[in-house]
């Protein structure tokens, strides 16, 4: 029998990550594995991101150290309908998470295990200060991904026997693609608890708190930035004559693979560049374009722009 996981205000990225478990945890129940290696040889291999542990631990990983029951929390009833309605299309588990919509956190709290506050920033303080929530939190494992928000903040707003941890997850763990920063922690158990949660989900490191405003900005952020770029291409093919479905398909493609060469190449982006770059080829002339534009410096200091604006995200707007 596992433990009770309780998303607090699950939103996008509620549903990203609970999506990312289910998905891991409906392979696990049958016993599949997550990803099959490309040579068709049928051997279990991490699904693509998920380093550790590997899918092979994951699917024997002991029971009690994976979520086996699932309560999720929203403000507004009719924001609990939709979230049903989604949870609703993830299969049997999927249709077991418990959805409470207007009725105040702290039962929730008091029924589970681990906690995951996922709600924005500026109303984390709000929830976790609720009448009764101390004694609610008592001794249980805290994961906040509220963006901005410190352990020390955290901290003054839990009673001193919770286990407080902050994560900053993306949405790419909807399909198991995430990209998951935590900081770290000493307890053997939390710490297998919070990589059982978010390696189901795609990629986990342990950073220091100091890089989490900059993680906010890669990774949290990342998405919409790719996403833009991605656009733009498909763009590009489509006003020289693709169709807009084979461009988007070439695109995201090329991006994912070129993703993916990083990553399991070991190559450096600059690497991947050259190695396509011809002399007196379209290639180098289309480089040129971008820099032209500016591209690299635009997108560098993007990062930058919201790191500083992630910083102030947990802060009080009234002082």
């Amino acid at each position: 029998m596992g433990y009770t996981l309780a998303v607090l205000g699950c939103g996008t990225m509620g549903i990203a990550i609970l999506s990312g478990v289910l998905t891991s945890l409906e392979s696990r129940l049958s016993q599949r594995p997550l990803d099959q290696s490309p040579n068709g040889d049928g051997k279990i291999e991490p699904p693509s991101g998920i380093s550790t542990p590997t899918a092979s631990q994951f699917l024997d990983a002991p029971e009690e150290s994976l979520p086996s029951k699932f309560i999720a929390t929203v403000g507004r009833e009719e924001t609990g309908r939709k979230l049903r309605k989604t949870f609703s299309t993830m299969g049997s588990l999927g249709a077991q998470v418990e959805v409470r919509a207007g009725e105040g956190n702290v039962r929730t709290v008091k029924e589970a295990d681990v906690i995951l506050v996922c709600s924005k920033p500026q109303i984390a303080r709000s929830i976790l200060l609720e009448e009764g929530m101390s004694e609610a939190l008592d001794g249980k494992l805290v994961i906040s991904i509220c963006a901005g928000v410190t352990i020390s903040q955290l901290q003054g707003w839990v009673p001193a026997s919770a286990n407080v941890v902050r994560a900053m997850p993306n949405t790419n763990c909807k399909i198991q693609e995430g990209m998951t920063v935590v900081t770290p922690i000493s307890d053997p158990l939390s710490r297998t608890l919070i990589l059982n949660i978010f390696t189901s989900c795609g990629r986990c490191r342990f950073l220091d708190e100091k890089h989490f405003d900059a993680s906010t900005a890669l990774a949290g952020s990342g998405p919409a930035f790719v996403a833009l770029v991605l656009e733009a291409m498909v763009d590009g093919g489509v006003m020289m004559g693709l169709p807009r479905a084979e461009a988007l398909e070439l695109a995201a493609q090329t991006m994912q693979g070129t993703g993916r060469m990083a990553l399991y190449g070991g190559l450096h982006p600059a690497q991947l560049k050259d190695s396509v770059t011809t002399p007196g080829g379209c290639t180098i002339a289309g480089l040129l374009t971008l820099e032209d534009g500016r591209v690299r410096s635009t997108m560098a200091r993007a990062i930058q722009v919201a790191t500083n604006h992630a910083a102030g995200l947990g802060q009080d707007p009234k002082k």
